[in-house]
């Protein structure tokens, strides 16, 4: 499967990349005709450090108190907070502190915050940093637990967006279906593949894939 990979460099800074992989796949919410492989760009240090560094100019002029990453975007938030506090800055984070958390999944599947973490969202302008938006049924669970733990929506970050905006809130992204001009989603009912009785290749994540 990974000799059909086309490699995609950011318009923004071409040391940054995606990986993508033609063939039919499954995900929680569709099926789509393209894997993104965003293995090197979460994990590898240069890389990160770069495309954080990209994704933070969207926010220099939001103040920013919460990055909630998701997806294992952990290192890429790091270097966004970093960023964005840098002393003598112009973003209006210049010199403060900025909480980077992960929230956990309870047995019903639920999105939820521990208490000692709670503080860090309550009354907090929150980010949301994500890996990969296809459907956006994460933005909306996510959304909905920032609320709840009663922090305020400060912008939606992400490496890969198929939409523009979730929740009336636009979805930031460093590589979007532009990128990738026959990119598609579908519901399970509606894939052409399927219809075509042709195999799944993997089910696949943000964390990676699973070959069938």
């Amino acid at each position: 499967m990974e000799k059909r990979t086309i490699q995609i460099k950011s318009r923004a800074d071409n040391r940054i990349f995606i990986n993508v992989i033609p063939g039919h796949f499954a995900t929680n919410h569709s099926h789509i005709n393209y894997y993104i492989d965003m293995t090197k760009i979460k994990y590898q240090l240069n890389m990160a450090r770069e495309a954080g560094i990209q994704m933070a100019a969207s926010y220099i002029t939001h103040p920013i108190d919460t990055i909630v990453c998701m997806d294992g975007c952990e290192i890429i938030g790091g270097f966004m907070a970093r960023e964005l506090t840098k002393a003598g800055h112009v973003s209006v984070n210049s010199d403060k502190d900025i909480y980077l958390v992960t929230p956990e999944f309870n047995s019903s599947g639920q999105i939820i915050f521990r208490d000692n973490i709670q503080q860090m969202i309550w009354n907090k302008n929150v980010l949301l940093l994500l890996a990969s938006v296809t459907t956006g049924k994460t933005i909306v669970r996510s959304l909905e637990c920032i609320k709840y733990y009663g922090g305020n929506i400060a912008g939606i970050s992400a490496i890969f967006s198929a939409i523009p905006d979730k929740e009336n809130v636009e979805i930031d992204a460093l590589f979007t279906s532009k990128d990738i001009s026959d990119y598609h989603s579908y519901a399970f009912s509606e894939c052409p593949d399927c219809k075509e009785k042709r195999k799944i290749d993997a089910i696949v994540n943000s964390y990676g894939y699973s070959r069938i």
